[in-house]
């Protein structure tokens, strides 16, 4: 496929729009490929930060709101949630609009429900504007993907995805450091705040740069039915991977969810053969690069995502930090992200994605075999090693599998393709969260008593002892108010003990679970369709 099977569409004051000849829009800024990466990046970050930026809000908030624990986790499941259910609804439909206008109205919706957030006088309020905010974000990112894969050429689209991969990865680690900062001088409200003026820097940008791309034969209709049956499969599986660690593994109702996502599924599968313009053409498929490179997001997020949820516990509760100190500690892995997501684009536009995907998923199990060492008085430099070496991993996997996802598909489905890659990354996410949260539960529950029996404590009745596992299990010492220092001390210690037997354990599984990555890595090869942007822009 090439530049020819493009129709650009100009926005005022474009003197030539580009034809099917591919030749440059004229002279400016619109449609320039490296200030559109510049202006997509812009609202990217509102996205990336927002997903971890919160979390050192949520005390703060619920102090000042009155909500209770299950509520404040509500402000970042009903986040994740929206965002999984939409983002390849919202591909599509970046694909059908033109992604430059649907990029712009998730700009514009984000930027309006954080406002609205930091305005709410209430928990249900912050809720449901966060739901708001999921939304608008899963038109955002898939479009953001769409504008990059038909802006720039083949040969610059993987240093392009790398930086586009930088500036997730360092807005997404940075979030805890910008809010422990936010929090703790202004209020948390200003957590919120700071996506509006972001929100209207990149309008501003977007209005006057982007460039409206579409397909020759972009997809005219909708499919409703498969829309309807997509999101109501992920709905079934996200929901079943938030509230299985509250209903346990074993439920029925946990099960129910499970068994109605994979029902919903096969039901989008049989309906995607029968329609004429389907959501998802299942042909996609039968690109195995893609679908490698789909199944390789997933398996990377659950390693990083659900290792990484139990870090910021042993940063904070285990060690001590302040959140503050606690991102700061994490500043190795944020760095080699940031260096290493462009060199990671260098390498594999040279030799390809295989090698740098297949290296980065084994740098990455051995970066988790490594915080399966950690102890409770492991120092900074040894901790740092490990992060730093997790961020080296990490940069050529976002940067690799992304284009290998979005590159093999056809230019009229980028945006679909977008939907796919941010879908995969969060559902891994949430399995890695809920799957390693419950090998941590399983083993502190197993741990918990025997360690406690050995340091002489008292024994616990079963109701404390439940109440015990659930603070050991983010690494807080279940202290009762007036316990002498001695006893104290003993549970502290027992409680450290055991919160890092937990985390060991979680993290050489998911350093099982990248080093499976690795194989699937040696499927994927280069995006077939990566040159159907070419041609397009400035260089």
């Amino acid at each position: 496929m090439t530049s020819q099977t493009t129709i650009d569409k100009a926005g005022p004051g474009d003197a030539t729009p580009p034809g099917a000849s591919g030749k440059t829009p004229g002279k400016g800024l619109r449609g320039h490929p490296w200030f559109t990466l510049v202006t997509v990046a812009v609202g990217v970050m509102m996205v990336a930060l927002d997903g971890t930026i919160v979390a050192i809000a949520n005390p703060a908030i619920a102090k000042d709101l009155g909500a209770t624990f299950a509520e404040v986790q509500w402000i970042t499941n009903a986040y994740f949630l929206a965002l999984a259910v939409s983002l390849i609804t919202a591909g599509k439909l970046g694909d059908r609009f033109g992604h430059r206008q649907t990029f712009l109205i998730g700009v514009v919706g984000f930027a309006a429900a954080s406002g609205a957030i930091g305005l709410s006088d209430s928990i249900a309020l912050v809720i449901i504007f966060r739901v708001f905010q999921g939304l608008f974000g899963a038109l955002l990112m898939p479009a953001a993907l769409g504008l990059l894969r038909a802006t720039f050429p083949a040969e610059k689209l993987n240093m392009a995805i790398g930086i586009w991969g930088m500036v997730i990865g360092a807005s997404t680690a940075g979030g805890p450091i910008l809010g422990g900062v936010l929090v703790e001088h202004v209020s948390w409200q200003s957590v919120f705040f700071i996506n509006v003026p972001v929100g209207v820097l990149a309008v501003a940008l977007g209005a006057w740069i982007l460039l409206d791309h579409r397909a020759k034969n972009a997809p005219r209709s909708f499919d409703l039915l498969g829309i309807a049956l997509l999101s109501g499969a992920m709905f079934c599986l996200v929901w079943a991977l938030i509230k299985a660690p509250e209903w346990g593994w074993g439920a029925g109702s946990t099960w129910g969810f499970v068994f109605a996502s994979f029902a919903g599924f096969a039901a989008f599968a049989v309906w995607e053969t029968k329609v004429k313009e389907p959501l998802i053409p299942l042909a996609l498929f039968r690109s195995v690069p893609l679908s490698a490179g789909v199944v390789l997001m997933v398996l990377m997020a659950i390693a990083f995502m659900g290792g990484l949820f139990f870090v910021t516990f042993y940063l904070q509760n285990v060690h001590g930090m302040s959140p503050v100190d606690a991102g700061l500690h994490l500043l190795p892995l944020t760095g080699m992200m940031i260096v290493g997501s462009p060199l990671a684009g260098v390498m594999i536009t040279k030799v390809g994605p295989r090698i740098p995907l297949a290296g980065g998923m084994a740098f990455t199990a051995l970066a988790m075999y490594g915080m399966s060492t950690l102890e409770t008085d492991t120092g900074s430099g040894v901790m740092s090693l490990w992060f730093a070496l997790l961020g080296f991993g990490l940069a050529p996997v976002m940067v690799g599998a992304t284009e290998v996802i979005v590159g093999n598909a056809p230019l009229e489905l980028s945006g679909v393709a977008g939907g796919l890659q941010q879908a995969a990354m969060q559902v891994g996410g949430s399995l890695g969260t809920a799957v390693l949260g419950a090998v941590m539960a399983s083993k502190v529950d197993s741990d918990l008593e025997g360690n406690w029996a050995r340091a002489g404590l008292p024994p616990l009745t079963p109701e404390q002892a439940g109440q015990a596992s659930e603070a050991v299990q983010v690494g807080v010492a279940p202290v009762a108010e007036g316990t002498p220092a001695a006893i104290a001390a003993k549970i502290t210690g027992v409680a450290h003990d055991t919160f890092i037997s937990g985390m060991s354990l979680a993290s050489l599984v998911a350093a099982g679970v990248a080093a499976v990555a690795v194989l699937v890595a040696f499927l994927t090869k280069r995006g077939a369709n990566a040159e159907a942007g070419a041609g397009v822009g400035h260089i």
